[in-house]
Formats: structure tokens, sequence, C-alpha cells
């Protein structure tokens, strides 16, 4: 079976041009050709369409695409593990790349007073400023106020102020990955006080956060590629795990605001925490010193 210049240009996604230069330069000779002097593609053809397209699509020229498949040892097999492993490749940069955008997104305006040196030592190898545009077209507009506060906050903060707030924030990731890792259910008592420290360091260092505000961030750790990477990167499975809590977290506040209200109306403090404890703090701010670091990145995302 053979197909058609057309046809072949509509399922491979390219243009019949495209198709014509490739033939012109010998990068691919259809097979076939009809008795008016029409190309067509056979199944072989389109096997090494499939490779060349591969190739060009990872960035290679075309010379050096046609040296690669003129290769006598490059048998189909061949060709198969070397794309494996350029994908892997790829996709290993491409989830760098995406846990810097989140790493960017969550520094908002953090240009402001850092060289790009200090950037560099501070974020590593990624595009900070670039970043920080697609974040202010992203949150920019959000009606909570949220974007202006963590822009406010984050004017004024310094090198060391940046390694502070990253270093608590690992911290943070690094303490939902133990409990992942031992097994704790996302209600448990330690990881709502964990969630609850977690809202607490939003609110000190970015935006005001509240149970509410704290159930839509978990739920951009699952719906956002960018927020998955950086959560996977750390252990697989956490960008679930961080968002059932922080949900199991809002839900417990929820059930507790009625009692909490009737609480302050009749004169007596209910408990708060979710196994009653006094070391369960619903108080975003609580325990922090408000002044220990300026503020952070963009509106709904620490």
């Amino acid at each position: 079976m053979s197909w058609s210049v057309g046809e072949v240009a509509g399922f491979a996604r390219v243009t019949v041009r495209t198709l014509h230069h490739y033939d012109a330069i010998g990068l691919l000779v259809p097979g076939e050709r009809t008795p008016a002097g029409h190309r067509r593609y056979t199944d072989a053809d389109l096997d090494r369409l499939q490779r060349v397209l591969f190739y060009r699509e990872l960035g290679f020229p075309l010379e050096e695409i046609a040296e690669l498949l003129a290769a006598p040892e490059q048998d189909p097999t061949r060709h198969l593990r070397r794309q494996h492993a350029l994908l892997t490749d790829r996709i290993a940069r491409l989830t760098e790349m995406a846990a810097a955008v989140q790493r960017a997104l969550e520094a908002q305006k953090m240009g402001i007073n850092l060289t790009p040196e200090e950037k560099f030592e501070v974020f590593g190898d990624f595009d900070v400023d670039e970043a920080t545009a697609e974040a202010e077209r992203r949150w920019g507009d959000c009606d909570n106020g949220a974007f202006a506060s963590s822009a406010r906050r984050s004017a004024a903060r310094t090198k060391d102020d940046w390694k502070r707030f990253t270093a608590e924030m690992d911290a943070l990731h690094r303490r939902f990955a133990a409990l992942l890792d031992a097994g704790a259910p996302a209600d448990a008592p330690e990881a709502l006080r964990l969630a609850e420290e977690h809202r607490a360091f939003i609110t000190r260092t970015s935006y005001d956060c509240d149970h509410a505000m704290h159930r839509r961030l978990g739920e951009l750790y699952v719906t956002d590629a960018r927020f998955t990477a950086t959560y996977e990167n750390i252990r697989p499975g956490l960008a679930r795990y961080v968002h059932d809590v922080l949900a199991a977290n809002a839900e417990r506040a929820e059930e507790a605001a009625p009692a909490e209200r009737a609480g302050r109306a009749t004169g007596s403090a209910p408990d708060s925490g979710p196994d009653s404890g006094s070391d369960y703090d619903s108080n975003p701010a609580s325990g922090s010193d408000s002044d220990s670091l300026p503020g952070s990145g963009p509106a709904p995302q620490s």
C-alpha cells in the first residue's frame, strides 16, 4: 500500500512543500512513483519520515539527520533506543524548567533587588524575569489583592532574604514528603498541623491565605503541570498528597467554624485543632515573626 504526498502531509502534519524539500535533498525520497510521475510513499517511507520528524522536533539539523539515518549500524531497534534516550533527557530538562518556573512564580518580583549573578546563585540557570512576566499575566488580576500584596512584600527582599525563604519552603516540602513516606493519612493530626504551618508561611511571606484560598492553592498542585513537576521531583505522589492534606485541613476548618462562632457567642473557646491539642494553631500567622522574612511570590502560588 502507498500514499500520495497530500495524504502523507495530512496525517504527518507537515506541508506538501516540506515533503518536496525532503525529496529534493535526498532525505526522504518516495519509494514509488505513478506513471504520471506523482510521488507515492510506502510503509518504509513513513517509518523514515517518522524518524526525520522526531529528530527535527529535538532540534537536529537536516544534514545531521541524514547522516544518522544513513549510518549502516542504525537499525530500527537502535533508532528506537536512541529516541528513547533523547526523549528521556528532554523530559528531564522540561521537568527541570517547569520546576524553575514554579520557583519563579513563588518568588514573584524577586528581580528588583537581585543582580543577575545573585539570581543565578539563588535560583539556578532559568530565566527569572520571563517567569515573572508570566506570573503577572496569570495572577495580576486576582480580585483578592494577593498578587499586589505579594509584589509589595517582595520588593524589599534581598538575596539573603530569598535564601531564607527558599530554605523554609523547601523544609516544608520535605516534611510533607516525610509524612507521605511514613504513610500518614491526609487527615492525620500531624498532617493537618503541617498544613496550618504551610498556610501560615504563605500568609507571613506572601498574602493573606485563608482556608478557602489554601484549598484553591492545593488544586493547582494537581492541575498545573509546573506545580505538579515541582512536587513530583521531590517525591513521586507528593503533589496529590499535599493537595489532599490542604483539602482535608480546609474541610476541618469549615466544619469547626460553626462551633467556633458559637463559642465566641457564649464566651467559651472550642477545640480548634485536628486532635484538640494545644500545639495545633488555626491562626495562619500564629507562632511566626511577621518581620523575619519579607514577602514572596505571585498571589495564589506558594
